[in-house]
């Protein structure tokens, strides 16, 4: 029988899904069992049982089993993506020794020994030392070793959950090369763990052998013990390819492999990412990703909790839409996009800075979400409209400041994630940024991302070239219209653009107070 199927694992923050495609890209079987995204025991903690993220992994694969005829024996291989910057401490046997971390976790490390000795001068001298401070306090390495050095001590294996379910999975403490986004001694440039001249193991002070071992995307991570085949159903002995975190799958499930063609990402965290073979800091020392695609970069801009507003309003003030929804068996999203196209472009002069939660450089610490323009006209459909508004604005300042270091202008967007369902948010996109704006064919691009890197890892396809244009495609393409784009276009370079240095005081002066 021959082996047309790759199965690809997606671990993500809302749900863990199972996924079948075949070579042309097509899904043709899907499980989802949804996650409790965090625990909390403490204000600003983000914690989860590892053992959680792997039995839902084992009952997704379980259920897809019972949804599709495809025999196991016409599956190729599987490949595994997850959410990044989640860390697990195991034992020697891969046991873990306290709940995982959650890339949503707020807790911070003050008063963390400064980088020494040339760096450390080099640092001061080009006035970084304030960044690499905040990147020491951010590091959950630096928070377990200081407050559970017990349980530092006991660590054999500080992994993402991606090396911890890979080991799950394979037996062995191995991950991929593109799964290495956080706080670790990791050298983005060269995709590899750093030197040990680099500053960043004074950073993050540890052990070299408490990492994993790295493979790049497409090399194999290794075969499914029969005990994980028992767990998961899935057969013993099948290949497990090395994929990506799922930001970077997604870029490559989008059809973004050329640098021209910008990826947009309506999830939890709102990002734009674009691929590149060549090193570049669009931030100076916050580095590019690892891509999906061996040896390349994935350049991106975050928004920190970005789609998160948008879930946000509609738990706080879509109550009718949901009760409606819910009454005439429809999504939600319909009702929702109806409310956006109440309201003109430009919400009439409602604007949204959304910076709800601040970044490291851009924006500063101290930024604060702001939302100005009030008048008696506007009502809770202009705040949901100036709230997508207000995510493109920002993700087109990001575009630019891309453009800028790179030298390449971006022609074409595609837009994943959540929020890449509303037609409206994608017309607004387009409007906003003045570019065909395209929905991919099928919403799990972070999986068939995943699929990607099997096929070319499994010779299916000869390269990622040929991967990519057999086994992604557009869906409906949003043109802008240009009385939209020219509101737009005004808006953003006379008042969206000036609204951070004005109130950055204000913002500053706010931090002090409270």
């Amino acid at each position: 029988m021959s082996k047309d199927y790759i199965l690809a694992i997606d671990s993500g923050t809302q749900s863990v899904r199972a996924l079948l495609f075949d070579l042309k890209g097509n899904m043709v079987a899907r499980s989802r069992v949804p996650l409790e995204a965090y625990l909390s025991d403490h204000p600003g903690w983000a914690e989860q049982d590892p053992e959680y993220y792997w039995k839902s992994l084992c009952k997704a694969c379980q259920q897809l089993w019972q949804q599709t005829k495809v025999p196991q024996e016409a599956i190729a291989g599987a490949a595994l993506t997850t959410q990044r910057s989640t860390v697990v401490n195991v034992d020697r046997a891969g046991n873990p020794l306290r709940p995982a971390i959650v890339w949503l976790d707020q807790r911070r490390t003050s008063g963390q020994k400064p980088v020494g000795g040339l760096w450390g001068l080099a640092f001061r001298l080009a006035g970084m030392s304030g960044t690499v401070a905040y990147l020491q306090a951010e590091a959950e390495a630096n928070w377990i070793r200081t407050h559970q050095p017990e349980i530092w001590n006991a660590t054999h294996k500080y992994l993402f959950l991606s090396g911890y379910l890979t080991h799950k999975l394979c037996g062995s403490f191995v991950d991929s090369v593109g799964c290495q986004v956080g706080y670790v001694p990791f050298d983005y440039k060269k995709l590899d763990w750093a030197a040990g001249w680099d500053w960043k193991w004074q950073a993050v002070p540890m052990d070299p052998a408490l990492l994993p071992s790295l493979i790049p995307p497409a090399g194999q991570l290794g075969t499914i013990t029969p005990r994980a085949a028992e767990a998961t159903g899935l057969p013993a002995g099948l290949p497990l390819i090395a994929a990506a975190a799922d930001k970077a799958c997604e870029v490559i499930g989008a059809g973004c492999l050329a640098p021209h063609i910008g990826c947009l990402s309506y999830g939890t965290t709102a990002t734009i990412n674009t691929t590149h073979k060549k090193y570049i800091e669009v931030i100076p020392l916050i580095p590019p990703y690892p891509s999906a695609v061996p040896g390349a970069y994935s350049l991106e801009i975050q928004i920190y909790r970005g789609y998160w507003m948008v879930s946000w309003f509609k738990q706080e003030f879509g109550h009718r839409e949901q009760r409606i929804a819910d009454e005439r068996g429809i999504e939600p999203e319909v009702l929702f996009d109806e409310l956006i196209n109440q309201v003109p472009p430009g919400s009439m002069g409602l604007m949204l800075q959304p910076y709800w939660s601040p970044g490291l450089k851009v924006p500063g610490p101290e930024a604060k979400g702001a939302i100005i323009g009030f008048s008696d006209v506007h009502t809770r459909a202009h705040i949901y409209r100036a709230i997508l508004e207000g995510l493109a604005y920002a993700l087109r300042e990001g575009k630019e400041r891309i453009e800028r270091r790179s030298g390449i202008p971006i022609t074409e967007l595609r837009v994943s994630g959540g929020g890449s369902q509303s037609d409206a948010a994608l017309q607004i996109t387009a409007d906003i940024f003045g570019l065909p704006t395209a929905r991919p064919h099928i919403y799990e691009t972070s999986g068939l991302g995943a699929a990607i890197d099997a096929a070319v890892g499994l010779g299916l396809h000869p390269d990622f070239e040929t991967a990519v244009r057999e086994m992604t495609r557009v869906g409906r393409v949003f043109q802008p219209t240009p009385r939209a784009r020219e509101t737009y276009n005004g808006l953003y370079h006379r008042v969206y653009k000036q609204m951070y240095g004005k109130l950055q005081s204000l913002y500053k002066e706010i931090q002090d107070i409270i």
